[in-house]
């Protein structure tokens, strides 16, 4: 028999609750060793996210990768640490609460929160606070603009667990993609106007980079469409900015291991452009709605120091989408789009309220 969740207790005429949950990958609860292993550990066990036989990566990823790796990822951690906490967090909990009050502004009346795949405040946890808060429905933004099996469906699958442990479910509906929504395209786009118009537009020996985070090849061959989307998302971006195809280039990022991974990849991209004359690149992120460590540490700091050492003159670091009102402003239309139907922009009245518990009761004998 299945072990339920305990159900805080039914009152009736209670008004029901809508909640939109953003979804992160997560991060470490400090920039120690100690933290980035249980964070690693946590990350690296899911089966969605390396796909080989469990025994053998048992032993690769506790043997090694777990010995060794802690270490020199806290450092690295450490360099882009902020006083408010990791980088990740402080931003996607600052969207929450920018986006709570715009679709408050749009007459939308729910609950906005945020949830971490690995890491706190974890998925499970966070649903289960929604639920006795009285939301009965939710709506999952899993903030992954690009869909894959390794990240978005992760996130999917983590609340499907917490499903099986609730008698009385709620109503989830849930954002599989938004490569190429409009208002995210546009926000992206508007970022590289604002960073051109601050340090001009290059008419030659010029490139703007965008490096998408990586992802094992075998990942394509079987069918994943993650990298479909990373170049529908670049190519919409270049339109946008009326960029020729020889103006931009499409990359990918974060390799770990030895296996293949998507091509091309960021760093020997950025190595190339330099020792074939561009002097200049503009590197943006679109696949990472708030910066972190992938966009801070790898693509700021170590992504120049390979590209100045190549014989590159110049290097900007756009950030990520972040906190930009246009940007929230996108996410809270896609986040209307997907509550449709659902009561949220007409809060029950006093009366209304009044009329519900009546009917409950009279038909309280019934229930």
């Amino acid at each position: 028999m299945p072990r339920y969740q305990p159900e805080p207790a039914y009152r009736h005429g209670s008004a029901a609750a809508t909640a939109v949950l953003l979804i992160n990958l997560g991060t470490p609860a400090a920039p120690t060793g100690q933290a980035v292993r249980a964070y690693l550990k946590e990350f690296l066990s899911d089966p969605r996210v390396v796909e080989i036989p469990r025994a053998v990566w048992w032993l690769i990823l506790n043997g090694i990768i777990l010995n060794v790796r802690p270490r020199r990822s806290a450092e690295k951690y450490a360099s882009v640490w902020t006083a408010e906490g990791s980088p990740l967090k402080v931003h996607v909990e600052r969207q929450s609460r920018l986006l709570r009050g715009f679709l408050g502004q749009a007459g939308h009346r729910v609950v906005v929160d945020y949830a971490m795949r690995y890491g706190q405040p974890s998925i499970p946890v966070t649903l289960a606070r929604l639920k006795a808060e009285g939301c009965t429905r939710m709506l999952l933004l899993p903030l992954y603009p690009q869909y894959s099996a390794t990240t978005t469906a992760t996130a999917f699958d983590a609340a499907g667990a917490w499903l099986q442990s609730v008698r009385n479910q709620p109503e989830l509906r849930m954002v599989r993609s938004f490569a190429d929504h409009p208002g995210y395209i546009a926000a992206l786009a508007a970022s590289v106007r604002e960073h051109w118009a601050n340090r001009g537009r290059p008419a030659s020996a010029y490139r703007l980079v965008m490096s998408f985070h990586g992802l094992p090849r075998y990942t394509l061959d079987k069918g994943d469409p993650y990298h479909c989307e990373c170049h529908k998302t670049g190519r919409l971006l270049a339109e946008a900015l009326g960029l020729a195809a020889e103006q931009y280039q499409i990359c990918f990022q974060s390799r770990f291991g030895r296996a293949e991974w998507l091509q091309p990849y960021t760093v020997a991209t950025l190595k190339k452009l330099a020792k074939q004359g561009v002097q200049r690149v503009d590197v943006i992120c679109p696949g990472f709605p708030a910066d972190c460590l992938e966009t801070l540490e790898e693509i700021a700091i170590e992504g120049r120091s390979e590209f100045m050492q190549a014989g590159g003159e110049e290097y900007y670091y756009l950030p990520c989408l972040n906190e930009r009102d246009d940007w929230i402003h996108a996410l809270a239309g896609l986040a209307a789009n997907h509550l449709q139907g659902w009561p949220t922009q007409t809060a029950p009245d006093a009366a209304s309220l009044e009329m519900s518990a009546l009917r409950a009761r009279a038909l309280g004998a019934s229930c």
